[in-house]
C-alpha cells in the first residue's frame, strides 16, 4: 500500500497533541493500548503458588527431618538398672552415622559428664555400626542420661537420649533440649531450600534438553531462554544456601552460624558439604553451556555445524547434568545401605528422567502460550521423550521402592510407604492426563502457524486494527527515528496479537496448552511429595529400628519362671532338689522363691544357700541375691531387679555341711 500523510497521535491525557488536535476522550493512545491477559504469567503464578501451598503443608506436617540411621539398641539399654557400673556405654545404628567430640555424652543425676570426654571409639564389626564412649571409674549408684547426636549418612542430622540406672533409679536433674536437631526455623529454611534446588535443577536440566533435543528454534526464543537461566538461578542460589545453612542445621540451630568460618570448614570436610561444593563448580560449567545453547548454537545457520554443535552439547550436558544429579545421589538415600554402588547411578538415571519429563512439561507448556511458532513436530519429539523418561523412571523407581521400603507392612505402616503411595497415585494421574495430551498432539497440525506466520510478513506496508476499526498508520520513510523504532514496537505486538488469535482458534492447540497445564499443575504436587520423600526415614530402616526395640523391651516370657534342679555335695546327706521360683518373671522387680528338698521328698534345711544371676549375652552380672529364710526348706527375696530380658543364668550354691557344697546353675529365658 501507498504511504500516507502522517495523522496527528493522541496524546494520552487528553491534551492536544504535537499537531494540536486533541485526544478522542476516553480513548486511550495506541502507545498506551491495553495489552492481552498475559495468562503464561498466571499460569506459572498458578503453579508457583500451588507448589508453595503443597510444600508449606507437607513442611508443616512433616516436622523435622526424619532421622535416616535410627538407633537399634543400646548397652546398657535403655531403662535399664545394673548392679554395678559399666566400663563402656555403646549405640548401636541401622546404618552408618559421622561423630565427633560431644556426639555420645554420659551425665550423671546432676549434670556433670561421667564419661570421659573423648571422641566415640568406632566398634563397628562387618555391617554392625557401633560406636562406644569409656566411662569414669568409681561412678556413684544413681540414673545416668545419654544423650547422642550425629550425622547419618545420608546427610540428614539425628539425636536422642535415654537412661539407665546403676544399683536403683534416682532423680535427675539433667535437661535436655526440647527442640529436635534440624528442626526449628533454621530446619524449615533448609527444607524449603532442598525443594527449590531440586526445582531449579528440574528447569534448568529439562528446559535445556527441551530446546536441544525437541525443539531447537526455541533456542531464540526469548521465554525459554529465560527458563532455563531462572533454573540455574534458582538451584545456584538454593546451593548457596544449603552450604551455609548446613553448620547450624546439623548444630546449633542458630542462623548466626552460618557465617561461622570454622563450622564452615567443618561442613566442607564432610560428605553432604563435598557435595554441594561439587554442585556449585558443576553450575559453573552449566553456565558455559547456557551461554554456547543460546549464543552460538542460536546463531549458527549452516546444517553441518549446527548438528556437530548439537552433539557436542548433547555430551558436554549431559556429562554436567549427570554430575550435577550425582550430588544429590552421592550423599542421599542412594549413598547408604544395601547395594550403594547400584543405587547411585540408578538415582542418578532417576533424577535425570525426572527432569527430562517435568521440567519438559514446564518448557513445552510455556512454549504453547509464550512463542507463536512452535510446531507440530517439536511436540511429538517431546512426546517421545517423555515416554522413554515414563520407562526409565518406572524400572528405577521400582528398584528404589524395594531397596527402601523391603515389605508389604512397610509399604503401609510407615510414613515413607504411605508417602510412596501417593507418589504413585499421581503418576498415574499425571499418566492419565498425559493420555489426553497424546491425543491432541496425534491431531496437532502446523495450520494455526503458518496462519499466524503469514500475518503482515512486511512491517513497513502493514495495517493494523485496534479495537476492531481499522486504522492507517504512517511509515517510518515519513516519521522521526525515535518515532519509527515506536511505530515497529506497536506493529510486533499487534501483530503478534493477532497470530495468537489465529493460533487460539486452533481447537487442538488450545485442548493441547490446558492438557499440559493440567500434568505441569499435577507434576507440581508430585515434585514436592518426591522431594519430602528424600527427607523421611526409609520404610526399612524404621522397621528394622521398630524391631530391635520390640526386641528389647517386650517380655520374653509370660507368667512367673519355674526350676527344678537336683544337686549332690557329695557328703552325707549332701542329695536333694532345689526349686525357684521367679514372679512375674520379666524385667524389673521381681519376687524369688527357693524351695530345698531332701532325698526323701521332705522340706531339707541347709547351712548356706546362695543364688546369683548372669547375662552372658551382655556381660551383666553376676547379680548376688540374698534370699531370706522363711521356713524349713524355703527361702526367699523381695525386689529382685532384672535389668532387662534375655537369656538368664542361675546360680544356686548348696552348702550342706562345713565341707560339702555345690554349685549348680541352669540358664532360662527371662522377659
Amino acid at each position: 500500500m501507498t504511504a500516507t500523510a502522517p495523522r496527528p497521535r493522541p496524546s494520552r491525557t487528553g491534551q492536544p497533541s504535537r499537531t494540536g488536535r486533541p485526544s478522542p476522550a476516553g480513548r486511550p493512545s495506541p502507545t498506551r493500548r491495553p495489552s492481552p491477559i498475559r495468562r503464561p504469567f498466571a499460569a506459572v503464578a498458578l503453579l508457583a503458588a500451588l507448589f508453595s501451598l503443597v510444600s508449606g503443608l507437607l513442611l508443616a506436617g512433616a516436622g523435622p527431618a526424619a532421622a535416616h540411621a535410627a538407633l537399634t539398641g543400646s548397652d546398657p539399654q535403655d531403662g535399664a538398672v545394673v548392679a554395678t557400673a559399666p566400663k563402656e556405654v555403646t549405640l548401636t545404628f541401622s546404618e552408618a552415622i559421622a561423630v565427633g567430640d560431644g556426639s555420645i555424652r554420659v551425665l550423671d543425676p546432676s549434670s556433670k559428664r561421667a564419661d570421659t570426654g573423648v571422641e566415640p571409639k568406632d566398634l563397628s564389626d562387618g555391617s554392625t555400626v557401633r560406636y562406644g564412649v569409656e566411662l569414669l571409674p568409681g561412678l556413684p549408684d544413681g540414673t545416668y542420661t545419654v544423650a547422642w547426636q550425629a550425622i547419618s549418612a545420608d546427610s540428614h542430622p539425628i539425636s536422642g537420649a535415654f537412661t539407665f540406672s546403676i544399683g536403683a533409679p534416682s532423680e535427675t536433674t539433667v535437661a535436655l533440649p526440647s527442640e529436635e536437631v534440624g528442626g526449628g526455623a533454621v530446619g524449615t529454611v533448609y527444607g524449603i531450600a532442598r525443594y527449590i534446588a531440586y526445582a531449579g535443577f528440574i528447569l534448568l536440566v529439562g528446559g535445556a534438553a527441551f530446546v536441544l533435543g525437541c525443539w531447537p528454534r526455541g533456542a531464540t526464543a526469548r521465554p525459554m531462554q529465560r527458563l532455563v537461566v531462572r533454573g540455574w538461578i534458582t538451584l545456584t542460589a538454593a546451593t548457596l544456601a544449603m552450604l551455609l545453612l548446613r553448620n547450624p542445621y546439623t548444630g546449633s540451630g542458630k542462623f548466626a552460624d552460618a557465617f561461622d568460618l570454622d563450622g564452615l570448614q567443618a561442613v566442607l570436610d564432610t560428605k553432604p558439604g563435598a557435595a554441594l561444593v561439587s554442585r556449585l563448580l558443576l553450575l559453573g560449567a552449566a553456565a558455559l553451556f547456557i551461554a554456547v545453547l543460546f549464543g552460538t548454537y542460536a546463531r549458527r545457520e549452516d546444517a553441518v555445524e549446527k548438528r556437530d554443535l548439537t552433539f557436542g552439547l548433547a555430551v558436554g550436558g549431559g556429562v554436567v547434568a549427570a554430575g550435577i544429579a550425582a550430588t544429590w545421589a552421592m550423599s542421599e538415600h542412594a549413598s547408604t545401605g544395601i547395594q550403594a554402588g547400584i543405587a547411585m547411578p540408578v538415582d542418578v538415571l532417576h533424577l535425570l528422567a525426572v527432569a527430562a519429563w517435568l521440567g519438559g512439561l514446564v518448557s513445552l507448556l510455556v512454549a504453547l502460550y509464550r512463542t507463536p511458532d512452535i510446531g507440530s513436530e517439536a511436540v511429538r519429539r517431546f512426546s517421545r521423550v517423555a515416554f522413554a523418561s515414563v520407562l526409565v523412571l518406572a524400572a528405577t523407581g521400582i528398584y528404589q521402592s524395594w531397596r527402601q521400603v523391603g515389605s508389604w507392612s512397610a509399604l503401609t505402616g510407615t510414613r515413607y510407604g504411605q508417602l510412596l503411595i501417593v507418589k504413585v497415585a499421581l503418576i498415574v494421574l499425571l499418566l492419565a492426563v498425559a493420555w489426553f495430551s497424546r491425543r491432541w498432539t496425534g491431531q496437532l497440525t502446523d495450520a494455526g502457524t503458518a496462519s499466524g506466520a503469514s500475518v503482515t510478513s512486511d512491517p513497513s506496508k502493514s495495517s493494523v486494527t485496534s479495537e476492531g476499526a481499522a486504522e492507517t498508520v504512517e511509515t517510518a520513510d515519513d516519521v522521526a527515528p525515535e518515532r519509527a523504532a515506536q511505530l515497529a514496537r506497536q506493529r510486533a505486538a499487534l501483530t503478534a496479537t493477532k497470530k495468537k488469535r489465529i493460533r487460539d482458534a486452533d481447537a487442538e492447540r488450545s485442548g493441547l496448552r490446558r492438557s499440559v497445564l493440567a500434568e505441569a499443575a499435577i507434576a507440581v504436587v508430585l515434585l514436592a511429595v518426591t522431594t519430602l520423600l528424600t527427607s523421611t526415614e526409609p520404610g526399612r530402616t524404621e522397621e528394622e529400628a521398630k524391631g530391635a526395640s520390640t526386641a528389647a523391651t517386650a517380655p520374653a516370657a509370660s507368667g512367673p519362671v519355674n526350676l527344678s534342679m537336683p544337686f549332690d555335695t557329695g557328703g552325707r546327706n549332701g542329695k536333694g532338689t532345689v526349686r525357684i521360683d521367679i514372679d512375674p518373671g520379666r524385667s524389673g522387680a521381681n519376687e524369688l522363691h527357693v524351695w530345698i528338698d531332701g532325698s526323701d521328698g521332705k522340706p531339707m534345711d541347709v547351712p548356706e544357700l546362695k543364688v546369683a544371676l548372669t547375662l552372658e549375652a551382655q556381660e551383666i552380672g553376676p547379680l548376688p541375691v540374698a534370699p531370706d529364710r522363711l521356713a524349713e526348706g524355703h527361702w526367699s527375696a523381695s525386689n529382685v531387679q532384672i535389668p532387662m530380658a534375655g537369656e538368664w543364668k542361675v546360680d544356686v550354691t548348696v552348702r550342706t555341711s562345713d565341707i560339702d557344697q555345690v554349685t549348680i546353675d541352669k540358664t532360662v529365658k527371662i522377659g
